[in-house]
């Protein structure tokens, strides 16, 4: 099945003028594409010095400012809305495309029923990786892991440094939602996880297509190459699954992850076990991020039962006729 050549929009959000090098190198990588896109948009997230920068240094380049909350949701939600392409495609600020990502993007809308497609995120370390690290944990740093599939194949959900989707699909979902995802420098998120659920909701039998042959490059920081770095943002990912659970329940938004411990963990493990293979270092960093995302996740849920029953309470307070609805009554008293 195919139809004419859709029409693309790349957003890029940005939050800070130290990243500007990352940023042009985005900018430039999205400008020398094979397949150049309709229009690049740079969503600036509450930092008026620079968007006066990009609209000095980035010709080319439609630059908004973020409409909505800060964070990057509320930028993807501002660009996505201005974008006039019939797919929108996301870069992060400190990755750059390869020549043919729009081509690999694009190719992949030819069947009508894929609502969204990504790509493959390849580390670009500022040091070499570290020995401890797993590339079972390479999302821990925004990028691809092992663990997906290495051919084209449907996917649960995209990752936000190389993604894509029909923007009148996006919008119709309702966008990203601003309470999930990361605001400067916190590393939570899943917001993406929680779109794509939504997308598949709302069109059963729908495609999420995962085409590594469109490629980008992710900038990495020797800071999120540490212990601490590590420990963080594998918590942080686990409060953000939890919060992801009880809005689309526990089945949808934790299947791949399910998958991931039974199946991609122990083979990582038993890989280390083997020369050349890591060694105990990195089956330490492989329980460690175990333990935290699902120590992370724990919590997540407890503050979310938490919460829920306070609401619970309030509600019954609020009706009419009870106990704790009734001025100079304490419960348990008599009528």
């Amino acid at each position: 099945m195919s139809g004419p050549a859709p029409t693309l929009s790349v957003v890029i959000c940005a939050y800070t003028t130290e990243r500007w090098d990352d940023l042009v190198d985005a900018v430039r990588s999205v400008a020398a594409q094979r397949r150049p896109p309709d229009e690049t948009l740079l969503v600036v997230d509450h930092c008026p010095d620079l968007a006066r920068l990009a609209r000095t240094e980035l010709p080319g380049v439609r630059v908004l400012e973020n409409q909505q909350a800060r964070g990057l949701s509320g930028a993807r939600n501002t660009g996505t809305g201005a974008a006039r392409g019939d797919v929108v495609a996301y870069l992060d600020d400190d990755a750059a495309a390869e020549p043919d990502w729009a081509d690999h993007l694009l190719a992949g809308y030819r069947d009508p029923r894929v609502l969204g497609v990504g790509g493959l995120i390849r580390p670009r370390w500022d040091t070499a990786r570290p020995a401890w690290f797993p590339p079972e944990f390479d999302w821990v740093v925004g990028c691809s892991y092992r663990g997906l599939p290495p051919h084209e194949a449907p996917v649960r959900n995209l990752i936000g440094a190389n993604m894509s989707f029909r923007r009148a699909e996006v919008l119709a979902a309702g966008g990203f939602r601003a309470d999930l995802g990361r605001i400067g420098n916190r590393p939570l998120g899943c917001e993406e996880t929680d779109l794509c659920l939504r997308l598949a909701e709302r069109r059963p039998g729908a495609v999420l297509l995962y085409r590594p042959a469109a490629a980008v490059r992710h900038h990495v920081p020797a800071a999120r190459t540490r212990w601490a770095y590590f420990r963080a943002r594998c918590y942080a990912e686990g409060l953000s699954k939890a919060a992801v659970a009880r809005r689309r329940g526990a089945a949808a938004a934790l299947a791949s992850e399910r998958r991931y411990l039974r199946s991609t963990v122990p083979r990582a493990l038993a890989r280390c076990l083997r020369r050349g293979g890591g060694g105990p270092r990195r089956a330490g960093a492989l329980l460690t991020g175990v333990a935290w995302t699902v120590g992370g996740n724990a919590v997540g849920r407890l503050r979310g039962a938490r919460a829920a029953a306070g609401g619970r309470a309030g509600n019954a307070a609020a009706r009419p006729g009870s106990t704790a609805a009734r001025p100079g009554r304490r419960p348990g008293n008599a009528p």
